[in-house]
């Protein structure tokens, strides 16, 4: 039995683990490593100019595609860090976060029974993302310890009925940052096949032990074909003011930007001021947030190694992946629900992010996106799985 009145496509999707995971962590007071969020707010200057916004009154609809100032924070964005140049009055979209950008690309893009071909493990609003446009997934598994694909398999997951390839980078679940030499060869498929891109890069700002972050518009012949995608939230520890963009080609952007309007419309008046103020920061404040990142996830894949796991150490975002099976288990879903009333710890399962469930069946993962005495307590915690 499916949920009454909902439709067919979305009957994989009526639950996550992570209400789940959110729910037991309340219940047992653990320490909630499964959600990416962090437990701090960002930069104050962001947060009194959102106040600021509001006091000026700047709380009734803004301009569909968002306000001229954070269209043109977001262009210099791109140019500052990547040399890439947008019109910010014809290139540019604010969105309701990286997920709605993500969901009217593919919406607008996609005809009832494409292929949108992407990477498993997968953020798992893609795969709803996917069904929601009447589009049909197919998948190229990335396996540790290091996340690499088979090209072979990328290829071979190309058909006559693809639409568009979705790229994650750097990647949830793993962590992985992709290299020029796999971006080179993405972008290779993409102009052979005439393939769209759909960039979803909220994690730019966060990569470790030099480790670039590249974004494939900047390949050649690539500008033309990418829907580059990224959002505030993650880069200024704001995640629940839902400001993301999308960045293209006019004739791209003004596709999307169809589906959009019909989604929220608008979004986040006072928050859009606030963030083009952080996309003004300097320098240092990204260097920064790297930097600190980098020591939160030594530390907890430090712990994690301590307490037994097998550690995929991740070149970049919030998130670390481990198998569990030099802990006795080789399900991660009776892991990680067993792990709050064991230890008083909360994980994720990645096996939700794969259609292939074999693949990522032993396999779990920890956000690092917390205070560093919040990160203590749950490896002393996890200490206890191999020394009760």
């Amino acid at each position: 039995m499916g949920t009454p009145y909902l439709n067919s496509r979305l009957q994989d999707f009526t639950s996550t683990i992570f209400a789940e995971m959110s729910a037991l962590a309340v219940q047992t007071g653990a320490v909630n490593l499964g959600q990416g969020f962090p437990d701090t707010d960002g930069p104050e200057e962001i947060r009194e100019a959102a106040v600021q916004a509001i006091r000026d009154g700047r709380n009734q609809y803004p301009p569909g595609p968002g306000i001229p100032e954070l269209r043109t924070a977001i262009a210099e964005h791109q140019r500052r860090f990547y040399g890439l140049t947008f019109d910010p009055d014809t290139e540019v979209l604010v969105t309701a976060g990286a997920t709605e950008a993500i969901a009217a690309a593919l919406l607008a893009l996609c005809e009832t029974g494409d292929e949108v071909v992407s990477f498993q493990p997968y953020y798992d609003s893609y795969a709803a993302g996917i069904a929601m446009a009447g589009a049909h997934r197919r998948l190229v598994t990335l396996r540790p310890p290091d996340y690499h694909f088979d090209p072979d398999e990328l290829r071979a997951a190309v058909t006559n009925r693809t639409r568009l390839l979705l790229l994650n980078t750097p990647h949830n679940p793993t962590g992985k940052v992709f290299t020029a030499a796999e971006l080179a060869l993405i972008a290779e498929l993409a102009i052979e096949r005439d393939l769209i891109v759909v960039t979803d890069e909220v994690y730019e700002h966060m990569t470790y032990d030099g480790v670039p972050h590249i974004p494939l518009a900047t390949l050649s012949g690539m500008r033309e074909r990418t829907i580059t995608i990224s959002s505030a939230g993650k880069t200024f520890s704001f995640t629940g003011w839902k400001i993301g963009w999308v960045c293209a080609t006019p004739e791209l952007l003004a596709a999307v930007r169809t589906a959009k309007q019909f989604l929220t419309f608008v979004n986040g008046a006072p928050f859009q001021p606030a963030i083009a103020v952080g996309l003004g920061l300097p320098d240092a404040f990204y260097t920064d947030l790297a930097v600190s990142l980098e020591g939160k996830r030594n530390r907890l894949c430090a712990g994690l190694a301590a307490a037994g796991f097998e550690v995929y150490r991740p070149a970049g975002t919030y998130f670390v992946s481990t198998d569990v099976l030099p802990l006795g288990y080789d399900d991660g879903v009776s892991f990680c629900r067993d792990l709050p009333h064991r230890c008083g710890v909360v994980a994720v399962p990645n096996v939700v992010f794969y259609d292939d469930k074999a693949a990522g069946a032993s396999l779990v993962r920890f956000a690092f996106c917390k205070r560093d005495e919040v990160l203590d307590e749950a490896a002393t915690r996890l200490a206890t799985l191999r020394h009760p």
